[in-house]
């Protein structure tokens, strides 16, 4: 039997600009499966971790950066794995940060900040863009899903990052 999992999350990180919000896209390094894929902020849960301490931690190693603000996006991504036989849901995280200088790790080998419509064009999964889709529209609405499914940070235990 297929075993269904919940080993990763996505996040997608932005920031609020004059020109409107601004997304994080990282390439990632040759070195890496996957290898020159645009993609957000992405990584496997931890023994021990929640989803939302992984994805702030992710962001802290992929980035630099700390959240001010973060909200569980209005989407679960899902895909099969043939090796090992197995569906994954992956958690989806909209994550403000509230500066653009990244200090870039070794699993990326460039980043670029663009607008919604890049990012989503440049995206390669559907998961991806439903996820980062699912961010956008949840930050610019007019309705309560961001209050209600806003993280507390401050109740958030984070391991230290490696």
């Amino acid at each position: 039997m297929t075993d269904i999992l919940v080993r990763v999350i996505d996040a997608y990180i932005f920031r609020q600009t004059e020109d409107g919000l601004k997304f994080l896209l990282m390439k990632r390094a040759e070195t890496k499966i996957y290898e020159h894929l645009w993609q957000g902020v992405a990584g496997k849960i931890e023994a021990g971790e929640t989803a939302p301490e992984a994805a702030i931690r992710e962001l802290k190693e992929e980035t630099g950066f700390d959240p001010i603000r973060m909200f569980v996006a209005d989407h679960v991504s899902k895909f099969y794995e043939s090796f090992g036989d197995r569906m994954n849901l992956v958690p989806v995280f909209g994550i403000e940060v509230d500066r653009k200088n990244i200090t870039i790790s070794e699993e990326h080998c460039e980043f670029k900040w663009v607008n919604f419509e890049t990012a989503k064009d440049t995206l390669v999964w559907k998961g991806q863009k439903e996820g980062i889709t699912a961010v956008n529209d949840m930050q610019i609405s007019n309705d309560d899903r961001i209050k209600w499914s806003q993280i507390n940070l401050n109740s958030i235990g984070t391991k230290p990052i490696k």
